[in-house]
């Protein structure tokens, strides 16, 4: 050890470095340093000195470092007594100067050159340990020791005394400076100089002000409640945390920049355990989104990554490989580079891979590509991904399952191929199986939806309901979230028209009367549908939902969905199946009289015309008025004018039309068909003598006697039939006859249609009972020879039985109330994540041949 000793002063402006002017503060990390090294070795502390000072010429950014107090001038460094009061008096101990510490120091102060020889020039240093010996360091330091009689103030406190010109100092001493330089450099030292950019900046922005385990008593009494002081720390945290961020995420990109040529090559490789060790490496730096950023666009890499996939055989690499698009997956870049290197076909092929992790990892990447990137779709089809997409409907995982579910609607929304492609591999049932097996909402939501898009395919749709679709569905109904209903709703009403013939459907049906009552627009239109569809020639249904309070639920549903089609045709539909061949039908009747319905049905037949509410409103009417007690409410509602109306409107529209085969449509219906339906309401009408003569007034039988010329049998029929109960007035019966009904009504004897002959029978039997017995006797012969030859008896029920009993054929009562139309928004709207669902279409009728 050499030592150096110099007495040399420093002007100001070489402190400009160390010293702070915002903040008046000198460098904390030199202050602790010193402080250190100060208590611990006391006048020996020069070789930090040393240590801090090329410190701070090397990187003087990293620390504001200050002078220590001992470098000051008119101060000196304590003995191994001071603070022990080794020199002071008793006088000095009296008067203390107050201490002068670090944040009040201010500029000017003068360094003595010697406490820091090196950090103004090596020329210097190197020439005083030359100088000195070890002994003579010793002998230094002796001297110091027994020369030193006071100090500074700022340290022991010793007393100031004031001079004679009145200013005030401490005691006068001699200075005697010592500066021991060490041969080998600091630990610490070499750590400085191994710092990394980052490093450095990190550690000259936020420096640690505690040593490591240091504890502060906190001043939180309340650990739910942050302090003041935790709040106002709270930004600048944040912020120090974002700035690290910054400084990891520019290091990230470097790295990976640098790296991603050699980690091409390497996963070209030929040799299996390279690529495995290279895919490991590529997928740790993947994890990082800065080294995810820069592989992502180097599609060099992408495309190496998927040839390894596709190419190897080990688990692990398979594994690594697939991660690694998956992470990729999350940009779009990512989901382009993918789709460009041809990665859809290589993870489909993973999909038969026996690991878990690598299921996931496929699927998963797959279900981002199917969602944000353009032709992966039809790139997934291609690559045969719905044939090994199907069977993983086997597996247990229910987020796993959620996701395969949703690439399945994904790929078969509006694309009936795909549709026809889940149904080979067993879809519907495994669809089934998992409504009706797992509780998880997400997977249950997802699974509802590919049923939905499925439920619209004429092929699929039984298959659904063979597997228990519809019960597993109706699970569902109650208890479960607003958007798995809705989606159950929705498939349930696509469904229904194939179900009509289902058995156990009693606690479903008593659930949809239950939800008639909701005020949901959507749950009303879905659960009228149902109800309308599986009423439909079922007599088992209808008497099971009239005595659960249907009737009555669905009047109710009438008086509140106002102008609401959706909700009102499905609903007088099935009024129009309850009220109609079944043994609770008169029951039915008496119901929607007792709670108020036929006034608001009549009023349903007002302008504008919705011709699809027209047509059920006139069958339901014409069932209510199969009960006498209902033909009063009904005439007194106004049923027989509205009824009149329509019919001479529906019959000018149909006789618009070019040529005799071709047939009139409004909204999807035809206007024989309402031409139809208001004779038949008519004809049952007029069975009350008061409606019958109302109806007499109104000049229809012109009418009636032309519809017996119309091509339609049907309408035929109820022509002949309204004729023959109009002719029990004799009034109404010349007035037929004046018409000239007797020749068609004569040609329609020798029709196949039975009932068409046995009502032109009756009518031309009674209109000829004034005639002359000539007409009378030629009336006879024509009868006998056409219709009862071979069945003596029928005269007499044609006169008797036959005209009060008619109506509408068996099939021509209840039609199924058809589904929606191809995929014409039902089944594929986005969530909020993806499509709104909130779309209801309206009915599309032309697709359905059989309607009401």
């Amino acid at each position: 050890m050499k030592s150096v000793s110099q007495d040399q002063s420093f002007t100001d402006s070489e402190l400009d470095r160390s010293y702070d002017p915002l903040t008046g503060q000198w460098g904390s990390f030199l202050q602790a340093r010193v402080e250190e090294e100060r208590q611990d070795s006391g006048p020996l502390w020069g070789r930090h000195h040393i240590s801090l000072a090329c410190l701070w010429l090397k990187e003087p950014r990293l620390t504001r470092a200050a002078a220590p107090e001992h470098c000051l001038e008119g101060t000196e460094p304590r003995g191994p007594d001071i603070g022990m009061g080794g020199a002071s008096t008793q006088r000095e101990r009296q008067s203390v100067e107050p201490t002068r510490t670090w944040s009040n120091l201010q500029p000017p102060f003068k360094l003595r050159k010697g406490r820091f020889p090196l950090l103004f020039g090596s020329e210097t240093a190197g020439d005083a340990m030359a100088m000195s010996m070890e002994s003579d360091g010793r002998m230094k330091v002796e001297e110091w020791q027994h020369s030193y009689h006071g100090d500074s103030g700022i340290q022991s406190g010793a007393n100031t005394v004031r001079e004679d010109d009145g200013d005030y100092g401490t005691s006068k001493y001699t200075t005697v400076t010592t500066t021991t330089v060490s041969s080998e450099y600091p630990e610490d030292l070499d750590a400085q100089y191994t710092l990394t950019r980052a490093q450095r900046v990190r550690n000259a922005m936020f420096p640690e002000t505690l040593a490591e385990g240091t504890t502060i008593l906190s001043t939180q009494t309340d650990s739910t409640q942050m302090t003041n002081v935790q709040k106002l720390a709270e930004p600048s945290q944040m912020l120090k945390v974002a700035i690290i961020h910054l400084i990891n995420y520019q290091d990230d990109a470097e790295l990976a920049t640098r790296a991603v040529p050699e980690l091409t090559k390497l996963l070209n490789d030929e040799d299996q355990v390279v690529v495995s060790k290279a895919a490991l490496i590529v997928n740790q730096l993947t994890r990082k989104e800065a080294s995810r950023r820069v592989l992502m666009q180097s599609p060099q890499v992408v495309a190496a990554v998927v040839r390894a996939m596709q190419n190897t055989s080990d688990m692990e690499t398979a594994r690594a490989t697939a991660s690694i698009l998956h992470n990729l997956s999350h940009q779009r870049e990512g989901l382009l580079a993918i789709f460009k290197s041809g990665g859809i076909p290589a993870l489909v092929r993973m999909l038969s891979s026996p690991m878990e992790s690598v299921l996931f990892y496929a699927i998963t990447t797959l279900h981002n590509l199917l969602l944000h990137q353009e032709g992966a779709k039809m790139a997934v089809r291609l690559a045969d991904g719905l044939q090994r997409m199907v069977p993983l409907l086997k597996k247990s995982n229910p987020k796993f399952l959620a996701i395969t579910t949703d690439c399945l609607q994904l790929l078969s929304y509006g694309n009936q191929e795909s549709k026809l492609i889940i149904l080979a591999n067993n879809g519907p049932e495994g669809l089934v199986h998992i409504m009706r097996n797992y509780n998880y909402e997400k997977l249950l939501w997802t699974t509802s939806r590919v049923l939905k898009v499925l439920s619209v395919c004429p092929s699929n749709k039984p298959a659904i309901v063979e597997a228990g679709g519809m019960q597993a569905l109706g699970k569902h109904l109650t208890g479960s979230s607003q958007r798995l209903m809705q989606n159950c709703l929705w498939t349930l009403r696509n469904l229904s028209d194939a179900a009509t013939k289902q058995e156990g459907m009693d606690g479903l049906l008593q659930v949809l009367v239950g939800l008639l009552s909701s005020d949901d627009v959507n749950m009303l239109t879905c659960a009228t549908g149902i109800l309308s569809n599986l009423t439909c020639n079922n007599a088992y249904n209808k008497t099971l939902v009239t005595q659960g309070n249907g009737v009555e639920a669905l009047i109710h549903a009438v008086l509140r969905a106002g102008e609401k089609e959706d909700v009102t045709e499905p609903a007088v539909c099935a009024l129009r199946h309850l009220t109609s061949r079944q043994q609770q039908a008169e029951t039915a009747q008496h119901a929607v009289r007792m709670h108020y319905g036929v006034p608001a049905i009549v009023k349903l037949l007002n302008q504008p015309y919705y011709w699809p509410v027209i047509k059920a409103v006139v069958g339901l009417i014409r069932n209510l008025a199969l009960c006498p007690e209902n033909q009063t409410p009904l005439r007194d509602a106004g049923a027989i004018p509205r009824l009149v109306n329509l019919l001479l409107k529906a019959h000018q529209d149909a006789q618009k039309r070019g040529s005799s085969n071709q047939q009139t449509y409004q909204d999807g219906v035809r206007m024989e068909e309402i031409v139809e339906g208001c004779t038949g309401a008519l004809h049952i009408m007029a069975r009350d003598p008061v409606n019958r003569g109302e109806i007499a007034n109104m000049q229809t039988i012109p009418l009636f006697v032309q519809l017996l010329y119309s091509p339609v049998d049907n309408v035929k029929r109820v022509a002949a039939g309204i004729l023959c109960e109009l002719a029990l007035d004799k009034q109404s019966a010349d007035l037929i006859d004046k018409e000239g009904a007797s020749s068609p009504l004569m040609e329609l004897l020798h029709s196949s249609n039975e009932g068409i002959a046995t009502y032109a029978a009756a009518v031309l039997f009674r209109i000829s009972e004034d005639k002359n017995t000539d007409y009378k006797k030629r009336v006879s012969v024509e009868l006998t020879h056409s219709l009862f030859r071979h069945d003596p008896a029928a005269w007499e029920r044609a006169h008797n039985a036959v005209p009060m009993d008619a109506g509408y054929a068996a099939d021509e009562l209840d039609v199924a109330y058809g589904g929606y139309p191809g995929d014409m928004g039902m089944d594929g709207m986005m969530e909020p994540e993806m499509l709104p669902e909130e779309y209801q279409p309206a009915y599309d009728r032309h697709q359905y041949a059989d309607q009401y």
